[in-house]
C-alpha cells in the first residue's frame, strides 16, 4: 500500500501506527459484518453475497484512503481466508473483489505472516485471478483504477515475484519472465542479442514454431503475458513524465513511481527474473528516463526516488553474466567496457566523419563522462539518434525524418552507456565504515523505530536467492552497517540529549572534549588516494564519579568511539521534545567515528596493554590516541579544499563511547570487506546452494561423490537391538554368528549408490533390492588402554531414536546436514555424538563448533566432557559470559596451563617408570630426555618381552610366562591387583599390550607437548595449541566474525563445521565461519557442514523493524535453506514436556511425538499439586479500569497480570514448590521489569517464598526450560508481536510439567495464526481452578486477581499460625504478619498496588 512518503532527515518523525483495541474491533462495522458472514467462532453464518465485498471495499477501504487500521481489522477478522478466496470464481470477479484480495495479501506481508496458504488450499482459480491482476495493472484510464489502486497492484506483483519458492506463484510468474519476453525488444536489438549466443537462436526458432501451432486466442494471450513487463515500463514512463518540475504534485504519482522502481529492483536482484528481463529493461532505457525526469530534480519529493534509482542503476550494471549466472571478474568487466567503446569507435569511423577524433583516440582518453560529453555534445539530435540506432539502442530513423527524442536524452543514453565505471570493489574500499550524520538521520535509509511497513525504502532485501557471492556479501554488508547505524543513533540521542554540552547535566557514555588535534596523516599506499593511517589525540576531563572514571580509563585498543559536534540553539534547560526532529533540537552538526589506540601516559606515549599493571595517572585530564577513518578524512579534506567547506576536525566538542558488547560492528564490517577483497573460495558442493540455485539436495550425503561406505559408530548404539530399531526397513547382517559377541561398538557398512542412482556392484552388475537394503554390521573390541579404572573409555548412555541416528549418520558423512530440532528433542545430544564420532573416525581431521550464544557453547562442552574425548584436544575461543560448570578452563590460556601442568604430571610418571626399571640419571627433566628414555630403555625392554612371549611355530606359550616375563610389574604396582588374571593367554596378552599402550600414551603426549618447552611466551603457546594441538575448537559466531583475519593469518585449518542454534544466527554470521581458513590450491578443505536449529522458533534479533520486515534481515541462513528446499532431518520425539503440554506446539512440526519416558516416569504422570489442570489459560480483565499501558514506546505493562502472576507464584511456593523450579516469562520488557518490582515488593526477601528461578522475556528464555512456567501475555488492545507464531512456539514449549498463561482471552482467541494453540487452551475453563490444602478435594474457582491475592494472604496467615509452636522466635513471625497486613487488606486488596 502506498503510504505517506518516507521523508528526508529534516522532516518530523513518523507517527506510530496504533493497533485497534478490542472494544474498537467490536464496535466496527467490519466486525459486525464478520460476525454475520465469515467470523470463525460464529457457528451459523449467512450465505455468500458479493455485494458485501463491494460495500466493504468502497465504504471501508477506499473511503478511508486505504487506512491501515481498517485493513488490519479486515485481515485480522480472517476476511481473506473465510470469505474472499473461499468464494472466489471468474463469475463473481470484479474490481472490488480483486482489490480486496490484493489489500489482504499485502497486509499479510506487512504483518510478516504467511500469505499464500489460503491460495494453496484452493488453487484452481488462481491463474484466472492472476491474469485479471495483470490486465488491471496496465489500465491507462485513472477513472477505472486510480493510481493509488494501481500502486496496491504493483505491491502485490512485487510480493509475487519475491515468492518464487511457492509452486502456485512460480507457475504464473514464469510466463512473464522467460525468454519469449524478448518479443518486446526492437528487432535490431533482438537480432544483436541472438547473434551473441548461437544457442539462443535455436530456442527462439523453437518458440516461433510452438507459437505457430497455437490457436489465435491462446497466441494473443501468450503475447500479452510476454509483453506485460515491457508495457508496464511504458506506462510507468508516461506517469513519470506527467510529474512537473515545480509546483503542486500528486503524492499518489510519487508513491506509484517509488513502488515501480522497487519492483524493477527486485526483478533485477534475482537471477531467475533478471536473466531475460535485464535486456528488456536496458532496451527500454528506463534508467536514463528516470535520471532526466522532473521527479529526480525535486529535492524533497524525489529524495527516496533518487536513492532507489541509484540502487537500480547499480543492479542493471551488476558484474554478472545474465545468461550463465557466472560472476564477472574485473578483467572481464574491463573487456566488456573496451568492447563497447571500440564498437562505438568503429561506427564513428565508418559512418560519422564528425567523430574522427573520437574514433582515432585511445580508449582511456575518451571513456570519462567529461570527455564523452565534450565529443558528443556538439552533434545534432538526428546524428546522435543515428549513432544510437547503429548500436541497436534505438529504432533506425527513416530517410528525411527527424528524431522524436530530446537531445538531452540521446546524449545521456550514449554517455551513460559508455562512460568508465568505478568497479564495485573499489567503491566498497573507498567507503567509510563509520556512519556520519548524513546517513544516521536519513529516514529512507535508517527508519525510526516507528516504521509501520507501509512505504518502500532504499534498502537491499535478503530473499531466497542472490546473484553472486559478491552480491550476497554486499547486501549483508550494507544491511549490517545500517542496523549498526540505527543502534548508534539511539546511543547518540541518549548521550547528547543529556550531554553536558547541550542541556546541562551529564551523560555516563559521553564527555565534553577539552582539546582535539590530528597528530599524523600517513602517506597513501601505492594505487590508493586516501591516507594509509590518520591518528589524532583527544583530551577529556574526567571529573566524575570513580566508577565512571574507571570505565573511561578502561577503554581498550580497538574500542570504537564517536566524535560529535553540537551547536545548541535552544536556551539552557530546554526540555527535549520526542515529537520534534532530534538534529534540529540539539543543534547536532557532525558525527565521525574513531578507534582507540590507547591512553597516553604523562610522557605522551601510548600505554600498551599487557600483563603489567597500568601506571596511575595524576589529575583528571586524560588523553587518548585514536585512529580516524582514512576514507572519511580524505572525503572531508577534499570537501574543505574544493568547496571551501568548514574543517570538520576543528569543531568536535563531545566524545561518546558505547557498551563493549554492542560495539563490534566495525570489526565485523572490516571482516566482510576483507572477504570481498579476497577470492571467496566456498566448497564447490556448497556454492550454488548458498546463492539459492540448482538442486537444493545436491549437497546431501546421498548425492556426494565421496560418500563413505563403512563408518564406526563407536558408542552410539547401546545394544544390537538398539541398532536394529534405529534402521527400520533395513536388513541387519552381523559379521559374527555368536550372539554373545553382538555388543557395541559397531562398524556399519552401508549400501552405496552408483552413478545415476542405480545401485551397482564393483563388477558392474546391478545389485538386487535385497542387498540394497542390507547393512553389514561388524562388532569390534576397543583395545585395552591400561589397568587403571580411569583408562576405561567413557560411554554414551542415551538411547537415540531412529531419526536421531539418521542425523548422526548424515553428520558423519561428507556434505551438508540440516537437522531441525523441535523443543526437547535432544539437539545437543545429537551434536555431541556427531562430534565424538567424527573425532574417533577421522583422528587427523579438526572440527569447528560454532554457536549463537556462550550459554549454548557451555552446554555443548559440558556434554562433550562426558564422552570419550581426550581433553587435551578441546579448545574454547572467546570470552564465555557464564563460566563452564566444570572446574576446567578450556580457554586458550586455560589450555596452555593445562598442558604445562599435564607435562609436569607426565614427567613425574616417567620418573616413576625410570625408578621402577632401575635406570640411572635424570631422564624425566624434559620432554626431549623422556623421548630418548622411551626409545632406548622402554622400547628395548618391550621388544625383548614380545620376543619371549609371542606365538612360535603355532604353539601358544605358557600363560604364566606372560606375567613372569613382563618388565613393568613394579611400575603398575599401584594399579588394581592382580594385573594379570592368568586364565588365558589371549586375555593376559591383551592386558600386557594395554599396559604398554598406557606407557606409550605418556610418551606420545610428551612428544606433542615438547613444543611448549621451545615456545616461551603464553601467546606463542596458545597459537600452537590452536593451530596444531586442538582437534575440537569452539567459538561463538560473533567471535568467528571478529577474529577471522587473525585466524587466517595464523594458518588455522579445519575440516568440519558444526553449528548449533543455526536458526538464531544472522545470515552473514553463519557464512563467515565457512571462510576462517585459506584455500588449499584454490579449493576449500571443508568436508562437512552440520547445521542444527529450529526455524519454527525465534529468529536472530534485529532491533529496527524496517530491516527486520522490509529487508528480511531476520531470516537466518538455516531458514533460507529450508525455504529453498534443502533436505532436513526432522527430529520427531520430544522428552521435555508432558504429552498434553507438547500438544500446544507440536502442530507446528511435521510429526512430533513423545519419547516413552514422558508417559512412564512418575513426575509426568502425577498431577501438579494445588492445580486442577496441568495447563490453563487464565483470563485477566482490567484492574482498576486499566489493561495494558505504554509508558515508553513498545514498553508495555499490565499491572493486573503482573500481580496475578506473582500471587500464583507465591501460592505455589507456599504449597512447597521449590522457587527455583518456577520461571516467570512475559512477552515484553516493560512487563518483565514490572513483575520484578512486584516480586521485590511482595515476596522477594521472604524466606517462606523467595524468588523464581528467572523473570525474563520469552525471547531471552529461548533454549532454556523449567518445570513450571507462569506466562504473562500483557496486551489487551492488540495481539502485538505474539502474532509471530515462532514466538508462540517458544512460549508454549518452555515448561516441562505445568504452564499457566495469564492473558485477555477475547483478544487472543480471535487471532488466526494462534488458533491451533488457543483452541486447546480455551477448551478448558478460563478461570483459575485450584484445590488448596484443606480439604484436599475442594476446588476453588478464582474469578479475578484480587480474589487470588486474598486467597494467598489467608493461606500465608494460616501457615504462620500453624508454625508458631516451632522454634522460630515469635517476634519474627509477628513481624512477617504485620508486613503482610500492611500490604493486604482482606476486604479490598491493596495487595495489588505497586
Amino acid at each position: 500500500m502506498a503510504a505517506a512518503t518516507a521523508t528526508a532527515a529534516s522532516s518530523a518523525p513518523p507517527k506510530k501506527i496504533v493497533a485497534p483495541t478490542v472494544s474498537q474491533i467490536n464496535a466496527e462495522y467490519v466486525t459486525q459484518l464478520a460476525n454475520k458472514y465469515w467470523a470463525p467462532h460464529v457457528k451459523k453464518t449467512l450465505s455468500f453475497d458479493v455485494k458485501v465485498i463491494e460495500d466493504v471495499y468502497t465504504k471501508e477501504i477506499v473511503r478511508s484512503k486505504f487506512a491501515i487500521r481498517k485493513i488490519m481489522l479486515l485481515e485480522f477478522s480472517q476476511y481473506l481466508e473465510n470469505y474472499l478466496w473461499m468464494n472466489y470464481s471468474p463469475e463473481v470477479s470484479s474490481k472490488a473483489y480483486l482489490m480486496s484480495i490484493c489489500c489482504m495479501v499485502n497486509e499479510k506481508f506487512r504483518e510478516n505472516v504467511p500469505a499464500w496458504e489460503t491460495f494453496k488450499k484452493r488453487p484452481e482459480h488462481f491463474p484466472f485471478f492472476f491474469k485479471r491482476i495483470l490486465e488491471a495493472s496496465l489500465v491507462e484510464n485513472e477513472s477505472e483504477y486510480s493510481l493509488h489502486e494501481q500502486t496496491v497492484l504493483l505491491l502485490f506483483l512485487d510480493h509475487c515475484f519475491n515468492s518464487l519458492e511457492v509452486d502456485l506463484i512460480r507457475g504464473q510468474v514464469q510466463q512473464l519472465i522467460s525468454l519469449p519476453m524478448w518479443m518486446a525488444l526492437q528487432p535490431n536489438r533482438l537480432e544483436q542479442e541472438l547473434k551473441k549466443t548461437p544457442k539462443l537462436r535455436k530456442f527462439w526458432n523453437l518458440i516461433k514454431k510452438n507459437d505457430a501451432k497455437m490457436d489465435e486466442e491462446s497466441r494473443m494471450q501468450a503475447y500479452r503475458e510476454r509483453r506485460f513487463l515491457s508495457q508496464l515500463i511504458q506506462k510507468f514512463i508516461s506517469v513519470l513524465k506527467s510529474i512537473p518540475v515545480s509546483g503542486p504534485i500528486s503524492m499518489d504519482k510519487v508513491h506509484y513511481c517509488e513502488r515501480f522502481i522497487e519492483l524493477m529492483l527486485d526483478l533485477e536482484a534475482l537471477l531467475p527474473t533478471r536473466r531475460w528481463f535485464n535486456t528488456v529493461l536496458d532496451d527500454s532505457h528506463l534508467v536514463v528516463h528516470c535520471y532526466l525526469s522532473s521527479l529526480a530534480k525535486r529535492e524533497k519529493e524525489g529524495h527516496l526516488f533518487c536513492q532507489l534509482l541509484d540502487m537500480l542503476k547499480f543492479y542493471t550494471g551488476f558484474e554478472i553474466n545474465d545468461q550463465t549466472g557466472n560472476a564477472l571478474t574485473e578483467n572481464e568487466m574491463t573487456t566488456i567496457h573496451y568492447d563497447r567503446i571500440t564498437s562505438l569507435q568503429r561506427a564513428a569511423f565508418a559512418h560519422f566523419p564528425e567523430l574522427y577524433d573520437f574514433a582515432l583516440s585511445n580508449v582511456a582518453a575518451v571513456d570519462t563522462r567529461d570527455a564523452l560529453l565534450k565529443l558528443f555534445g556538439p552533434l545534432s539530435s538526428n546524428v546522435l539518434h543515428q549513432v544510437a540506432s547503429y548500436l541497436c539502442l534505438l529504432p533506425p530513423l527513416a530517410e528525411g525524418q527527424d528524431t522524436s527524442y530530446e537531445k538531452e536524452f540521446l546524449l545521456e543514453l550514449l554517455v551513460s552507456r559508455h562512460e568508465r565505471r568505478i568497479s564495485q570493489i573499489q567503491q566498497l574500499n573507498q567507503m567509510p565504515l563509520y556512519p556520519t550524520e548524513k546517513i544516521i538521520w536519513d529516514e529512507n535509509i535508517v527508519p525510526t523505530e516507528y516504521y509501520s511497513g507501509e512505504g518502500c525504502l532504499a534498502l537491499p532485501k535478503l530473499n531466497l536467492q542472490f546473484l553472486t557471492l559478491h552480491d550476497y556479501l554486499l547486501r549483508n554488508f550494507n544491511l549490517f552497517r545500517l542496523e549498526s547505524t540505527y543502534e548508534i543513533r539511539q546511543d547518540i540521542e541518549d548521550s547528547v540529549k543529556y550531554g553536558g554540552v547541550v542541556f546541562g547535566g551529564w551523560a555516563r557514555m559521553a564527555q565534553p572534549i577539552v582539546s582535539f588535534t590530528v597528530v599524523e596523516v600517513a602517506k597513501p599506499n601505492i594505487g590508493e588516494n586516501w591516507p594509509m593511517r590518520v591518528r589524532a589525540d583527544v583530551t577529556i576531563n574526567l571529573n566524575v564519579r570513580d566508577n565512571i572514571k574507571d570505565e573511561w580509563e578502561g577503554l581498550r585498543k580497538h574500542d570504537v568511539c564517536f566524535l560529535i559536534t553540537v551547536r545548541p540553539m535552544q536556551p539552557y534547560g530546554t526540555k527535549f521534545d520526542r515529537r520534534q526532529p532530534f538534529v534540529e533540537q540539539t543543534g547536532l552538526v557532525y558525527v565521525r567515528g574513531c578507534e582507540i589506540q590507547g591512553m597516553l601516559d604523562e610522557k605522551g606515549r601510548v600505554i600498551e596493554e599487557g600483563p603489567e599493571p597500568k601506571p596511575r595517572l595524576k589529575g583528571d585530564c586524560r588523553t587518548y590516541r585514536v585512529f580516524l577513518d582514512p576514507n572519511q578524512y580524505q572525503q572531508d579534506m577534499t570537501n574543505t579544499i574544493q568547496n571551501g567547506a568548514e574543517d570538520v576536525y576543528e569543531t568536535f566538542n563531545i566524545i561518546m563511547r558505547r557498551k563493549p558488547k554492542e560495539n563490534n560492528f566495525k570489526a565485523l564490517l572490516e571482516t566482510i570487506r576483507n572477504l570481498m577483497n579476497t577470492d571467496c573460495v566456498v566448497p564447490d558442493w556448497l556454492h550454488d546452494i548458498i546463492l539459492g540455485y540448482g538442486d537444493p539436495s545436491s549437497a546431501h550425503y546421498s548425492k556426494m561423490p565421496n560418500q563413505i561406505a563403512t563408518l564406526d559408530f563407536n558408542d552410539t548404539f547401546l545394544s544390537i537391538d538398539h541398532l536394529k530399531a534405529s534402521f527400520p526397513g533395513y536388513n541387519v547382517k552381523v559379521t559374527v554368528d555368536n550372539p554373545d559377541l553382538h555388543v557395541p561398538p559397531f562398524r556399519i557398512t552401508f549400501p552405496m549408490k552408483g552413478g545415476k542412482g542405480k545401485k551397482r556392484k564393483e563388477d558392474g552388475s546391478e545389485e538386487n533390492p535385497e542387498e540394497a537394503k542390507t547393512l553389514i554390521v561388524e562388532p569390534h573390541v576397543i583395545p585395552n588402554r591400561g589397568p587403571y579404572p580411569y583408562n576405561q573409555p567413557k560411554r554414551n548412555t542415551i538411547q537415540f531414536t531412529h531419526t536421531q541416528i539418521e542425523a548422526i549418520r548424515a553428520g558423519m558423512q561428507p556434505g551438508l546436514t540440516m537437522v531441525v530440532g523441535p523443543p526437547g528433542t535432544g539437539k545437543t545430544d545429537v551434536a555431541v555424538q556427531i562430534i565424538s564420532n567424527l573425532y574417533h573416525n577421522f583422528p587427523e581431521q579438526r572440527t569447528l563448533i560454532v554457536t549463537h550464544s556462550n550459554q549454548a557453547l557451555n552446554q555443548l562442552f559440558e556434554k562433550i566432557m562426558a564422552l570419550d574425548i581426550d581433553e587435551r584436544h578441546l579448545l574454547r575461543l572467546g570470552h564465555g559470559e557464564e563460566e563452564l560448570e566444570t572446574e576446567k578452563d578450556f580457554s586458550r590460556y586455560g589450555r596452555v596451563n593445562y598442558v604445562l601442568a599435564r607435562r609436569l604430571e607426565l614427567l613425574r610418571e616417567v620418573g616413576r617408570l625410570q625408578e621402577s626399571l632401575g635406570v640411572p640419571g635424570d631422564v624425566s627433566y624434559t620432554c626431549e630426555t623422556a623421548g630418548h628414555f622411551f626409545l632406548y630403555q622402554v622400547m628395548s625392554r618391550w621388544e625383548e618381552y614380545i620376543s619371549k612371549v609371542k606365538v612360535k611355530g603355532g604353539k601358544l606359550p605358557d600363560v604364566a610366562d606372560v606375567s613372569s616375563f613382563f618388565p613393568f610389574h613394579q611400575y603398575f604396582a599401584n594399579a588394581p591387583q592382580p594385573v594379570f588374571k592368568g586364565k588365558s593367554y589371549e586375555e593376559d596378552m591383551e592386558i600386557a599390550e594395554g599396559c604398554f599402550r598406557h606407557i606409550k600414551k605418556i610418551f606420545t603426549q610428551l612428544e606433542e607437548f615438547r613444543a611448549f618447552e621451545l615456545l616461551r611466551s603464553g601467546l606463542d603457546r596458545s597459537k600452537y595449541l590452536l593451530v596444531k594441538e586442538a582437534k575440537i575448537i569452539a567459538m561463538t559466531c560473533t567471535h568467528a566474525a571478529l577474529k577471522r583475519r587473525d585466524l587466517v593469518e595464523l594458518g588455522f585449518k579445519y575440516d568440519n563445521i558444526l553449528m548449533e542454534e543455526s536458526a538464531q544466527i544472522l545470515e552473514i554470521e553463519t557464512f563467515i565461519p565457512l571462510l576462517l581458513q585459506n584455500p588449499q590450491d584454490g579449493f576449500s578443505r571443508l568436508k562437512r557442514w552440520i547445521m542444527i536449529g529450529d526455524h519454527h522458533q525465534l529468529p536472530p534479533v534485529i532491533k529496527n523493524m524496517a530491516f527486520q520486515k522490509y529487508s528480511n534481515m531476520e531470516q537466518s541462513l538455516f531458514t533460507r535453506f529450508v525455504r529453498v528446499g534443502v533436505p532436513t532431518v526432522d527430529l520427531d520425539a520430544q522428552g521435555r514436556a508432558r504429552a498434553s503440554l507438547c500438544n500446544l506446539y507440536n502442530w507446528r512440526y511435521k510429526n512430533l511425538g513423545n519419547l516413552p519416558h514422558v508417559q512412564l516416569l512418575p513426575e509426568f504422570r502425577t498431577a501438579n499439586a494445588g492445580f486442577l489442570y496441568d495447563f490453563q489459560l487464565i483470563n485477566v480483565e482490567d484492574f482498576n479500569g486499566v489493561g495494558e499501558s505504554e509508558p515508553n514506546p513498545y514498553f508495555y505493562q499490565n499491572l493486573g497480570e503482573a500481580e496475578y502472576v506473582v500471587a500464583v507464584f507465591m501460592y505455589m511456593c507456599l504449597l512447597g514448590y521449590p522457587a527455583d523450579r518456577i520461571s516467570i516469562l512475559t512477552t515484553y520488557n516493560g512487563q518483565k521489569h514490572l513483575i520484578r518490582d512486584v516480586i521485590n515488593q511482595r515476596c522477594g526477601n521472604n524466606p517462606l517464598i523467595g524468588r523464581p528461578n528467572k523473570v525474563t522475556t520469552v525471547d531471552r528464555f529461548q533454549g532454556q526450560q523449567n518445570d513450571y512456567i507462569l506466562l504473562s501475555l500483557v496486551r489487551t488492545k492488540a495481539v502485538g508481536h505474539l502474532r509471530d507464531v515462532r514466538r508462540l512456539v517458544v512460549a508454549m514449549s518452555r515448561a516441562r510439567l505445568g504452564l499457566y498463561i495469564f492473558a485477555r482471552v477475547s483478544l487472543f482467541q480471535n487471532c488466526f495464526e494462534l488458533t491451533p494453540a488457543f483452541s486447546q487452551l480455551t477448551a478448558r475453563p478460563l478461570h483459575l481452578h485450584i484445590n488448596g490444602e484443606r480439604p484436599a478435594h475442594q476446588i476453588h474457582v478464582i474469578k479475578n486477581m484480587p480474589q487470588m491475592a486474598n486467597f494467598v494472604y489467608n493461606m500465608y496467615m494460616h501457615m504462620i499460625q500453624s508454625t508458631r509452636h516451632h522454634q522460630q522466635p515469635y517476634f519474627s513471625i509477628k513481624q512477617n504478619c504485620m508486613e503482610l497486613e500492611a500490604v493486604v487488606d482482606t476486604s479490598v486488596p491493596s495487595f495489588v498496588s505497586v
